[in-house]
């Protein structure tokens, strides 16, 4: 009989992600996915996975779980205690859990979400070829609940020895994200840009795995009226009426109605993903690419 892995404890809010569901946009689906997907990927890689197998996206600790065989996990994203029947274990490795042992995460010291991998990976059922949690749309597996059964696959490769991967860890204080300007900067006055890659701004509490709100200075539009709804993309700087950016994330939305300033560059959206309420963000020209 196939590995099932009980939920003991969700935290505050515990998902099952994958890489996501490319593709469907003009249908109104967004890609969704893991918020920090190289978090997910590393994971994925020490478990003994393919990198887009589906795994458990842990936001501020507090996730515990048995399983009815021996398994191998991996924890990576935000640094958090992990125990294994009440014994201490390592974050970015390969982990052993026996038989009926119950493995717990704790709170993390800096960052916001930790990733759990299980080798062969969690086999619940599909939708549009993935098994993401959309919070938006409600596609996928409910958020996770004390009681809930999640199958395990088939492994596809062992896991790496069981060594410790030095991964840094998420910012306490301040995170810097690179931007691209754009696509509708045009909207807003000379002095808005400046603004954004000058002064500092807070995320607040009112964000989540849709978009991350900024408190900070205000942008000034140049251009005001309504903007015809366009397609968007994971790491938009959108800026309502407030003047202040959102930042959105994996659930964002497909299209918007308020003009995007600029777009945080794909590898800095996985640094954005692990910032927690009240951390200060910088934003910074990105390197023009080199042909």
């Amino acid at each position: 009989m196939a590995a099932v892995l009980e939920v003991v404890d969700s935290g505050p809010l515990s998902t099952v992600q994958d890489l996501g569901r490319p593709g469907y946009a003009d249908i109104g689906v967004t890609e969704s996915g893991a918020a920090d997907r190289a978090s997910l990927r590393l994971a994925n890689r020490l478990a003994g996975n393919d990198e887009g197998a589906a795994g458990i996206e842990v936001t501020f600790g507090g996730f515990a779980a048995r399983a009815t065989a021996e398994v191998t996990i991996a924890v990576t994203g935000a640094p958090c205690p992990i125990t294994i029947d009440r014994m201490g274990a390592p974050m970015n490795a390969a982990l052993r859990v026996p038989a009926g042992a119950e493995f717990r995460l704790g709170w993390p010291a800096t960052g916001l979400r930790s990733y759990v991998a299980v080798r062969g990976g969690i086999a619940v059922e599909p939708v549009l070829g993935s098994r993401a949690t959309d919070l938006l749309s409600g596609l996928g597996p409910d958020p996770l609940r004390r009681g809930v059964l999640l199958p395990i696959g088939a492994a596809a490769a062992p896991p790496l020895p069981p060594r410790f991967t030095p991964v840094a860890a998420p910012p306490s204080d301040e995170l810097a994200l690179r931007i691209l300007p754009g696509p509708r900067d045009d909207w807003f006055t000379e002095s808005a840009l400046r603004t954004l890659l000058a002064q500092p701004y807070a995320v607040t509490s009112e964000s989540n795995r849709i978009g991350i709100r900024l408190e900070g200075p205000v942008l000034p539009r140049a251009r005001h009226g309504e903007l015809v709804s366009e397609g968007m993309v994971t790491g938009a700087l959108q800026v309502p009426p407030s003047g202040k950016p959102t930042l959105f994330l994996a659930d964002h939305p497909v299209t918007g109605g308020y003009p995007v300033i600029a777009v945080v560059v794909a590898e800095d959206v996985d640094k954005a993903a692990q910032a927690r309420p009240g951390l200060q963000v910088r934003f910074d020209l990105a390197e023009p690419a080199r042909v």
